[in-house]
């Protein structure tokens, strides 16, 4: 059966692109996004998909982008920071190693910026950054079976803790 060697989530801004790339870097497979996965069916940026199509149609893209990418990919998978909301996607990550990107509010303002392009914190993005923490911390605790802080860290950091837990597991 093919499995990811891991699946990175977490909030916008903790890190899943830039710690994911490094990571698979030092283990020598591919990283996958289910971003990208999304974007690439929908033909167009995530943005353009919540404007012309609606949040609806772009969580079935990406619950269907997470069910063939664990089913097929064998590297480091990075979720969507949503993704996890969907039932389905939390009953499918039972069983792999799902490592939890922790990022305080602060730091995920940092990272993210205020003028981010990211179509779920267009209007007041601190505020509707703290409601996505508030909102999807449960979950990412629920599901992470390796969690690791990154406030104040840099990836290759990141990426060497993420890896001892690998081997421990």
């Amino acid at each position: 059966m093919t499995r990811p060697k891991a699946v990175l989530i977490g909030p916008p801004g903790s890190g899943k692109s830039t710690v994911g790339t490094a990571l698979a870097e030092r283990l020598g497979v591919a990283l996958r996004d289910t971003d990208a996965d999304t974007e690439a069916a929908a033909g167009k940026p995530i943005g353009e998909i919540f404007i012309d199509d609606g949040e609806e149609r772009f969580r079935a893209l990406e619950r269907a982008a997470v069910r063939a990418a664990l089913a097929e990919h064998e590297g480091v998978l990075a979720l969507g920071g949503g993704a996890v909301l969907a039932a389905e996607t939390q009953e499918l990550l039972a069983g792999h190693t799902v490592v939890y990107l922790q990022v305080g509010l602060s730091e995920a303002v940092k990272r993210v910026g205020l003028a981010s392009a990211r179509p779920l914190l267009v209007m007041n993005p601190r505020s509707q950054l703290r409601k996505l923490l508030e909102e999807r911390l449960p979950i990412y605790e629920r599901l992470g079976t390796i969690v690791i802080a990154t406030d104040g860290r840099d990836p290759a950091e990141i990426v060497e803790e993420i890896v001892k837990e690998l081997e421990r597991s």
